[in-house]
């Protein structure tokens, strides 16, 4: 089953943010805090989205999203931030239907895109993305400003 998270949910989805961070090799820079979660998800102006995969009752997965937009179609598409199965779960369909899951509300509110990341080296993830006809933008390279970098152009006079 899919359905949108909720408040009680993000005690568990910060337990998977981390174990997706340990298996990214990223677990230190995992450093969000249900506050946060609460607040970004839950707050008065919401900005980001989950949706949760449960299976039998036990929340088996999720996916945390948020909008973007495309300057050369016009419109609004999903950026999908987080997409994780726990292990004991997986092979059960629940990433095919959060896949869905956002895929519907990009078909229900007229956005045109459904984007996301993958580390290079994840063949697993790869290949089911793939098999899902998704395409990888190999021509494009991500940037990140973080941390002293980031403190440091903000600081730049404009």
């Amino acid at each position: 089953m899919i359905r949108p998270a909720t408040p009680e949910d993000v005690s568990v989805m910060l337990e998977m943010v981390r174990e997706l961070a340990d298996y990214e090799k990223a677990l230190p820079e995992a450093r969000a805090t249900e506050a946060q979660f609460r607040q970004a998800l839950f707050g008065e102006h919401p900005a980001v989205f989950a949706l949760i995969a449960e299976d039998d009752g036990v929340v088996a997965g999720f996916a945390v999203w948020f909008l973007n937009f495309s300057t050369w179609r016009g419109v609004h598409g999903i950026y999908l931030e987080d997409l994780y199965v726990r292990p004991q779960h997986r092979g059960g369909g629940h990433g095919k239907e959060l896949l869905a899951g956002l895929a519907r509300i990009c078909a229900e509110r007229g956005y045109q895109r459904l984007e996301w990341s993958v580390l290079d080296w994840n063949e697993p993830s790869i290949g089911f993305y793939k098999s899902l006809g998704a395409v990888p933008m190999d021509e494009w390279t991500t940037f990140r400003l973080t941390d002293e970098a980031l403190l440091s152009l903000a600081a730049t006079s404009g």
